[in-house]
């Protein structure tokens, strides 16, 4: 479907230093008023207001979200799961990756190159559930062939 003429969505190469300057600071503080938003990159609010909107619809906005403590609902322990399969063919690898993102506890699964093909973060209540996952969820899929899990002692966001 092509866009309509009147439609604000740009490709991603079209954004300007103002475009950027908005995504910078949402990715730092995503509940940043429009007005103190603008205040911030130099534009009138409603300049600013528009521009996130087209950022949003354009993509470059994916969303909003509370960055929640994971012990404060009960998934203290977390866990990057490398995950080797056993097939490559893409309908293997597109049907492993739409399983794992539904799976319980996972709250990201990134496609990697190098020796392991997936690598899956994961929140779970203690180490037993953490065993039981890749034990339940992952060993017994035909398609994962090995895993290794790594656990995250400390997590430490960055500016991005």
């Amino acid at each position: 479907m092509s866009p309509a003429p009147n439609d604000v969505r740009r490709p991603f190469a079209t954004l300007d230093d103002v475009d950027r300057a908005i995504l910078t600071e949402l990715a730092a503080d995503g509940r940043l008023p429009n007005n103190a938003l603008a205040e911030r990159v130099g534009v009138a609010p409603s300049t600013c207001l528009t521009r996130t909107r087209a950022l949003r619809d354009c993509g470059a906005i994916r969303g909003f979200h509370a960055e929640v403590d994971p012990a404060a609902v009960g998934l203290p322990l977390q866990a990057l799961v490398s995950v080797r399969l056993t097939a490559h063919e893409r309908a293997a690898v597109d049907a492993f990756r739409a399983r794992s993102v539904r799976l319980p506890g996972v709250v990201s699964v990134f496609h990697v190159a190098g020796a392991e093909d997936y690598v899956l973060h994961v929140r779970a209540a203690s180490g037993d559930a953490l065993r039981d996952f890749v034990l339940d969820q992952l060993a017994v899929d035909p398609v994962v062939q090995h895993t290794q899990t790594s656990l995250i002692f400390e997590q430490a966001r960055g500016r991005g």
